[in-house]
């Protein structure tokens, strides 16, 4: 054997793959290594590539879990790194509760998902756990429902929720028990309890995941597991129906999953909440590990909404739902006769506002399901927060507007990182969201983001301010119009070369802009030293005198660069606004309607944030 072919070129040796392939338990991938090892050993520079790039380390375990392309080699989402996976998670709890532990596993529609899950039940069941399956193809937010109804240790939902069709991944939840051995805070235990993990369970787990010394020594029993039935599916619908959002006028509703599993549970609680007229997207409907008619199965992606669009064009609808393919985020587009499309997608923000302003005011009026009894025995989890300290939350790189809208209904607002395992762990949490698409409506049976229950709240909302006369423009008007208008827009630079995003980073830690839309930069905040209590973080803050405010911080899945941009308008400013714009139609002789103070500000703020933009671009000379 030549060295080039024994050593490869960066020095590791081929030995190391050929106990890779005799340790796989799936005869597919085990070939497909086979079949690159005998192009590498013959000198081919792709083939070496290839398996450098596979066994370049173990894929990495965090608070995400794990996440990657289905392909053979320790690099890569298959059944040889899942089984050692579930080995680690096993000892785990087995350590941290003992024997008689109990684990949840749900998975998706994606290639693998079910074997994934197989493979996890067997490792637990042998490990001296107890493994609960739940039915094939169900939604992420019915696992995070399930882990909290069935009071389990931990829950692993296989998914990779709207990455592209390749990929898989294996998120981890914990309960009660574990944390509270793991804790030195009882109440950081309890907060945390049916929510992703956090540090330090994502090092301790995978310090387990790499004490495992192959698959072949990891038992797994081949039968002795629960497999759960329909029931559970009914038991979160009746959930759901306990939060007390109902149908209030007429509907008309277009529905997608964009090929994921979120079709049937999302149809069916819209239908028991009295939306009777919602129409699905039939090419999208039905789960299909391909999604072939989008070019990414992400809501928040160009053309993921076009079919969605056409299909409402054609029914005439009022609203467009979309969940991404775990349904555990839903965005929402509404009708805009400016627009070609014909409707205008709602940003994150928007809708976290509407979903937030929402809830504060049924707490107000006493109609919030927090404010009645949750403690619902057929559901079987927990209670909503605390009336008297009810709580809104949003990550750091979410829109201040929330906030703002809390103080005006007397509540408290905090911030988190970014990340609902951050945002679900907020003591008394009410609601909660991030600019992602990404809502808690329920937090007392759903410690994640749960695009569904979150959907359905947004149609009731749409539903009641229909059968006042009013709309979805109107309320964020009038909100905007009490609060100050908060607008948002996202910058991201993709940096292949992860070195310039280090760089990057460091340019804007030494020498920050000094001005942010021609306002000066009043503050700024290095988020890696701790900010205004939370833990460090990788990213900086800028504040401008005009109350513009950046974020920038890299990516933590994509060798990205991530911006976060807001403006603001005082209500002063937009009230302002509104009386010149109505002077100016006035002096052109047109009749004088009703004035938006946000439509009279748009081009202003949007101005603002496209002087920002280009001043980030020149900044980072990219």
């Amino acid at each position: 054997m030549t060295e080039v072919a024994d050593r490869f070129t960066n020095g590791f040796d081929a030995d190391i793959v050929e106990a890779w392939i005799a340790d796989d338990p799936d005869q597919k991938t085990a070939n497909t290594l086979k079949s690159i090892l005998g192009a590498a050993k013959a000198g081919d520079a792709a083939a070496i590539a290839d398996l450098e790039d596979r066994f370049a380390g173990p894929l990495a375990f965090g608070t995400a879990g794990l996440r990657g392309e289905i392909a053979a080699g320790p690099n890569r989402m298959n059944r040889a790194v899942v089984i050692r996976a579930a080995a680690g998670l096993s000892r785990f709890l087995l350590n941290a509760v003992g024997e008689g532990f109990t684990v949840v596993i749900g998975c998706d529609a994606r290639y693998m998902s079910s074997d994934f899950a197989t493979d996890t039940a067997a490792v637990v069941t042998a490990a001296g756990g107890t493994a609960i399956q739940l039915p094939d193809q169900l939604p992420t937010p019915l696992l995070a429902f399930a882990l909290s109804h069935l009071q389990a240790d931990a829950g692993v939902m296989v998914t990779a929720s709207h990455n592209p069709p390749a990929d898989n991944g294996y998120k981890v939840y914990l309960g009660q028990r574990p944390l509270l051995a793991i804790e030195s805070d009882a109440g950081a235990a309890e907060a945390g309890a049916g929510a992703q993990i956090v540090s330090p369970a994502d090092a301790l787990i995978a310090e387990q995941i790499a004490a495992v010394e192959s698959v072949a020594s990891v038992p797994r029993a081949e039968s002795g597991w629960e497999h759960l039935d329909e029931t559970i599916v009914e038991t979160y619908l009746a959930r759901i129906g306990a939060l007390g959002v109902h149908s209030s006028a007429d509907l008309t509703i277009v529905h997608t999953s964009l090929h994921g599993v979120g079709a049937s549970v999302a149809e069916a609680v819209l239908a028991r909440t009295g939306f009777t007229n919602v129409h699905p997207v039939p090419s999208q409907q039905a789960p299909d590990p391909d999604f072939p008619t989008v070019t990414f199965p992400n809501p928040e992606e160009a053309g993921a909404l076009d079919e969605s669009y056409s299909l409402a064009r054609e029914v005439g609808a009022e609203l467009i739902i979309a969940n991404d393919p775990d349904a555990d985020r839903f965005s929402a587009a509404i009708p805009d006769t400016s627009l070609a499309t014909g409707f205008r997608q709602l940003s994150g923000d928007e809708v976290g506002l509407l979903l937030g302003e929402d809830i504060a005011t049924r707490l107000t009026q006493g109609t919030h399901h927090s404010k009645q009894q949750v403690a619902d025995d057929s559901a079987g989890v927990g209670d909503a927060a605390d009336v008297s300290s009810p709580v809104f939350a949003n990550s750091i790189v979410s829109s201040r507007g929330l906030a703002a809208a809390a103080e005006s209904h007397g509540f408290t607002a905090t911030n988190t990182l970014t990340g609902f395992k951050w945002i679900s762990r907020v003591p008394d949490l009410v609601f909660g969201y991030e600019e992602a698409l990404g809502y808690c409506v329920d937090p007392g049976a759903v410690r994640d983001k749960d695009g569904i229950s979150a959907a359905v709240t947004f149609a009731a909302l749409v539903s009641r301010l229909k059968e006042a006369g009013s709309s979805i423009d109107a309320e964020l008007d009038r909100i905007r119009s009490r609060d100050g208008y908060f607008a948002t827009a996202p910058l991201s630079f993709r940096l292949d070369d992860v070195t310039l995003i280090a760089a990057a980073m460091s340019k804007l830690r030494e020498n920050p802009p000094a001005t942010l839309a021609g306002s000066p930069v009043t503050e700024v905040h290095d988020l890696s030293q701790g900010y205004d209590g939370l833990p460090p973080t990788d990213g900086i803050l800028l504040l401008s005198a005009a109350n513009s405010r950046v974020i920038v911080r890299p990516s933590g899945t994509e060798p990205k660069l991530k911006c976060y941009l807001e403006v603001v308008a005082d209500p002063e400013g937009l009230a302002a606004a509104a009386a010149a714009d109505q002077r100016a139609v006035a002096a052109a002789g047109l009749r004088v309607t009703t004035a938006s103070a946000s439509a009279a500000l748009q081009p202003a703020l949007k101005e603002r944030l496209t002087s920002i933009s280009t001043e980030l671009k020149t900044f980072f000379g990219l």
